[in-house]
């Protein structure tokens, strides 16, 4: 039986799907507050020309829209690829409580691959959990990039 975090990461790696058929890096993510969906966000940066279009960050927006404020606080964010150092900032600015990410990024993950930028001494602390369904995500990223270089 799938706990929570598998459940919600299951969803996140449909998020990724969606991209990967655009030709978007498969990066999906969801927000949740008290077990309801609120925001859902998949890579774009291709098809938008724009830095910003991560999944994140789209995610956040819809739910920060969803929920009528900037302010996250008992929400969680589930990603399949830990947080660049970018979405990590948008996750503190937005006082998301918890994150749960699938694959480690060794050159850009900013929950403790390269850094933990959570630990660093800003007004919010969020928690991380890393490693749910990491084979899945990973093995999603790495068969994107195979697929690329054909």
């Amino acid at each position: 039986m799938e706990n929570q975090y598998e459940l919600y990461m299951r969803q996140a790696l449909e998020l990724a799907a969606q991209a990967a058929r655009l030709g978007e890096v498969p990066v999906g993510a969801l927000v949740v507050k008290n077990g309801r969906i609120v925001g859902r966000g998949f890579n774009r940066r291709e098809g938008s020309k724009n830095a910003l279009s991560h999944a994140e960050l789209i995610a956040i927006d819809q739910a920060c829209r969803t929920l009528g404020g900037w302010r996250l606080f008992g929400c969680d964010l589930y990603v399949t690829l830990e947080p660049c150092p970018m979405c990590a900032g948008a996750i503190i600015n937005s006082r998301i409580d918890h994150v749960v990410f699938g694959a480690y990024d060794k050159k850009a993950g900013s929950c403790g691959s390269v850094i933990n930028l959570f630990e660093l001494p800003y007004n919010h602390f969020p928690t991380a959990m890393g490693g749910i369904l990491q084979q899945e995500c990973a093995g999603m990223l790495s068969d994107f990039f195979k697929q690329l270089r054909k």
